[in-house]
């Protein structure tokens, strides 16, 4: 079982930035495809940002892409989402979500999740 940890979520004005980290406690982390998955209040889950095994593919939501660069570091059990020109429709609370399906890459579906970081982005 694959325990995520998440960091990095705050306040931040319109136009500011973040970077959220997902710690993992297993070194078989390396074989799962890792996802940002946020929900804002009121609303369902909506996929943000995926990042492959290898980490040599990426995949963005439209409404996030230009925006936010998702990376990982398997040496450190760690994925990072690098969040720039934040806008409040960005406000949620943002999910690290570790799926071993590679079929379904942009979906919100999961094996683990973590917790959850709040970010929050003032207008």
């Amino acid at each position: 079982q694959v325990q995520l940890v998440e960091s990095g979520g705050g306040v931040v004005q319109a136009g500011g930035s973040l970077r959220l980290s997902c710690a993992a406690s297993e070194r078989t982390f390396n074989i799962y495809v890792i996802k940002w998955i946020r929900q804002a209040p009121g609303k369902e889950h909506e996929f943000v940002s995926a990042v492959s095994a290898s980490g040599g593919s990426r995949y963005y939501s439209d409404s996030v892409k230009g925006r936010f660069t998702i990376s990982r570091d398997n040496a450190k059990n760690t994925v990072y989402l690098q969040m720039i020109d934040l806008k409040p429709e960005d406000t949620a609370v943002y999910y690290c979500a570790a799926a071993i399906d590679t079929l379904n890459v942009r979906s919100t579906l999961y094996d683990y999740w973590g917790q959850g970081t709040q970010v929050t982005v003032s207008s």
